[in-house]
């Protein structure tokens, strides 16, 4: 049995993340992004302006941390709260769904954080093994 026969046969969900066309995929390529993830973790602290966010997840650009909202609100996993105020003030936070997805998400980074010693000796061994990079 595979992953994916595994996954239709537990859940019997009418999505396939392996399926080329199937909508889940593009969910997932914006949770797994280069920027979606850190995002996502960073709104799991609580609501943030923009400018806030940007501060947190280091060397973002602003355009690209833009795009990273527009998706992740479209997906439902952030709620983007505008005030009427002068400024305007905007603030992003977790949906319910974006909330669970962050601690899943989370917990994934911790185990990776706490792991980054094995990581980097891997990345030693390999780099000997051909010959440096």
């Amino acid at each position: 049995m595979n992953i994916t026969q595994a996954s239709e046969e537990d859940h019997a969900l009418p999505f396939n993340v392996f399926a080329k066309a199937c909508p889940s995929r593009g969910t997932l390529e914006h949770i797994t992004g280069r920027w979606g993830g850190l995002t996502l973790g960073a709104l799991y602290e609580g609501s943030l302006r923009f400018n806030e966010l940007r501060r947190r997840v280091d060397g973002v650009s602003e355009k690209m941390l833009s795009q990273t909202l527009h998706a992740l609100e479209r997906d439902g996993l952030v709620h983007r709260e505008a005030q009427p105020t002068n400024p305007p003030r905007v603030d992003y936070e977790l949906t319910p769904l974006g909330r669970e997805v962050a601690e899943r998400l989370l917990g994934l980074i911790h185990h990776l954080e706490g792991r980054m010693d094995d990581v980097l000796a891997a990345r030693e061994r390999y780099d000997e093994m051909r010959g440096g990079v």
